[in-house]
C-alpha cells in the first residue's frame, strides 16, 4: 500500500514549521483527532458533561471497537486508561502477589515498570529477576525460558520496545513459551502500538498496555489495556475496582462486570476517549501494515546516516530495531544538543541514565538524544536532520 504523504502531511498541522522526530514522546495529532475533541468539548459546554456523554454514547463506544480492530481482539477485551503506566499498573495490581512470588522481566523494561517491581518487592516481598541479554542486545529468550521452567514466576513481563533505544524484543516468541508453561504474561506495548501491526493472539499475552499519545498519534491522557478472555474468565480485577467495574449487590458483596471495563474508573475525559477513538480510526484508514513498513524504515535510514557522521555514537542494539534512534555527539551534552536542535525547529528528546540504568550502565553513557520519525515524516527531513548534526559536529571540533 502506497501512502499519500502529501495528504497525510496536510492533515498534520504541526509538521508545517518543524521537523518532528519525537514521536516516541508524543506524535503530532492529525486534524481529525483535534477536531473530534474540540467538537465534543463545545458540546459539553452547551449541554453539560453527563448530557454530552449520553448524546455521544455510540461514538464513545467506537473507542473499544476501533482499538479492538487495531489489536485483533474483541471490544470486550479493551479498557480505556489515562496513560500506558496507568494501564500497566492496573494489570499489575490485579495479580494477587504474596511473599515469595516471582516477577520475571528483562533488563530493558520501562523505568516506571522497574520502579513498580521494586515497590512490590518492598511492600509484599515479591522477588524480581531480570533475564540476561544476548551479546548483541535484547533478552536471551532461551535463558528466559530456563528461568521460567526453573523458577515458575507468578508473572512474566516484557516491554516490547524500550523507551531508551531502538531495540525490539521478541514478544511473540516469549508469549509462545509462556503459553506452553501456562504462565501469566504482561506486555508493555507503549512504543509499538501505532508503529507496528499488533495481534494480541499471536503475542499470546494475558495483558497488554499502551498509550495513545505516541505512535498512535492520539491525545495525551489516553491509554488502553487489553485483557485476554483467559484473564477475564479467571476473575482477575484491579486492586481498587470501582463502580464502573463492579456492581454493589449486597452490604458485603460486589459483582465484577464480565468485560475489561472492570479495569476502568467511572469518571473519564470523554473528549479524550473520542480523540483516542479518532486516532485509532485514522491509523486503520492509513493502513497499519503500510505504517509498520515505512516507520521503521525511516528510523533505519536515519540510524545508518548518523552512523556515518564523525563524532556520532549510535547506541541502538538488538537483532531487530525500530524507528527509535538513540545517539551521542562528541563535544555536546545531550540536553544542550537537543536544545540546539529545537532552536533549529527539529524536535527530539533526551533519555537520561536513570531512565535505563541497566542499559546505559552497560553502554557507559549518562544520557543520549532520542529521535523517532513516523510515517508522515519524509526522506528529505532525514537528510535535513543529518545535515544539521553534521554542522553541529563540526562546530564542536
Amino acid at each position: 500500500m502506497t501512502l499519500d504523504l502529501e495528504r497525510l502531511r496536510a492533515e498534520t498541522p504541526g509538521c508545517v514549521n518543524r521537523i518532528h522526530f519525537n514521536n516516541a514522546g508524543a506524535g503530532l495529532m492529525p486534524a481529525p483527532v483535534l477536531e473530534t475533541m474540540k467538537d465534543y468539548l463545545e458540546l459539553e459546554a452547551e449541554l453539560g458533561g453527563y448530557e454530552a456523554a449520553d448524546a455521544r454514547a455510540e461514538a464513545i463506544q467506537e473507542f473499544y471497537a476501533a482499538t479492538a480492530q487495531l489489536l485483533g481482539c474483541q471490544a470486550r477485551n479493551i479498557a480505556f486508561a489515562t496513560n500506558a503506566t496507568d494501564a500497566f499498573a492496573r494489570a499489575l495490581s490485579s495479580i494477587p502477589f504474596v511473599r515469595g512470588d516471582l516477577i520475571l522481566t528483562t533488563r530493558d523494561d520501562y523505568i516506571s515498570n522497574q520502579i513498580a517491581f521494586i515497590s512490590l518487592r518492598k511492600r509484599f516481598g515479591v522477588e524480581v529477576v531480570h533475564a540476561p541479554n544476548l551479546p548483541e542486545g535484547g533478552v536471551d529468550v532461551d535463558e528466559l525460558e530456563r528461568l521460567m521452567r526453573e523458577r515458575r514466576p507468578r508473572l512474566v513481563v516484557v516491554t516490547h520496545i524500550p523507551t531508551n533505544s531502538g531495540l525490539v524484543q521478541p514478544v511473540a516468541e516469549i508469549g509462545r513459551r509462556c503459553r506452553e508453561l501456562e504462565l501469566l504474561y504482561l506486555v508493555d506495548a507503549c512504543q509499538s502500538v501505532g508503529q507496528y501491526a499488533i495481534e494480541v493472539e499471536r503475542l499470546g499475552c494475558d495483558f497488554l498496555s499502551a498509550t495513545g499519545r505516541k505512535f498512535l498519534r492520539g491525545p495525551r491522557g489516553s491509554g488502553l489495556l487489553y485483557v485476554s478472555d483467559r484473564a477475564l474468565a479467571a476473575g482477575y480485577e484491579p486492586l481498587f475496582i470501582d463502580m464502573r467495574g463492579a456492581r454493589w449487590v449486597g452490604f458485603e458483596q460486589y459483582e465484577q462486570v464480565e468485560t475489561a471495563a472492570r479495569y476502568e474508573d467511572w469518571e473519564f475525559s470523554y473528549a479524550t476517549v473520542l480523540g483516542a477513538a479518532a486516532a485509532a480510526h485514522y491509523a486503520l484508514a492509513v493502513g497499519i501494515d503500510a505504517i509498520a513498513e515505512r516507520t521503521p524504515a525511516l528510523g533505519s535510514a536515519l540510524r545508518d546516516r548518523l552512523a556515518e557522521l564523525d563524532g556520532v555514537r549510535v547506541l541502538d542494539r538488538g537483532r531487530e530495531r525500530c524507528a527509535i534512534v538513540t545517539f551521542t555527539l562528541e563535544g555536546w551534552k545531550s540536553d544542550e544538543l537537543a536544545d540546539e536542535l529545537r532552536r533549529r525547529r527539529i524536535n527530539s528528546s533526551v533519555s537520561a541514565r536513570e531512565h535505563a540504568l541497566y542499559d546505559f550502565t552497560d553502554k557507559g553513557v549518562e544520557a543520549c538524544v532520542r529521535m523517532s520519525p513516523h510515517y508522515y515524516n519524509t526522506e528529505q527531513e532525514v537528510d535535513d536532520v543529518v545535515d544539521a548534526l553534521r554542522e553541529l559536529a563540526g562546530a564542536s571540533s
